[in-house]
């Protein structure tokens, strides 16, 4: 909802709209933080929006949203490759606790 912006050399934290673009050291807030920020002794409060209300869904929105869900979409996990006949044999051969199993070694 607010993005806060740090101004060391006048000792001034500055709460602002929410930013467009990521700044280094400027922090996006929730509602609930924006509305009890408080600063160190010594600083200064600038807020530029009093009341912090939350943006209309835009078009961009809606895109990053069907982008994201038609990529989950898309996402297939690979076939593990099988297990050497061998290990198969002792895996399956061990004792099982839930879902960790015991294998048996040398010493």
């Amino acid at each position: 909802m607010a993005t806060l912006t740090y101004v060391y050399a006048d000792s001034t934290a500055v709460l602002g709209p929410l930013a467009q673009h990521a700044e280094p050291h400027s922090y996006d807030l929730c509602v609930e933080h924006a509305e009890r920020l408080t600063a160190p002794r010594g600083w200064e409060v600038v807020r530029l929006t009093p009341e912090f209300t939350p943006a209309p869904p835009s078009r961009d929105d809606l895109l990053a949203l069907a982008d994201a869900v038609r990529e989950a979409g898309r996402r297939t996990e690979p076939e593990p490759a099988p297990l050497p006949e061998a290990v198969g044999a002792v895996l399956n051969d061990a004792p099982r606790r839930g879902h960790l199993r015991v294998l048996r070694g040398e010493g």
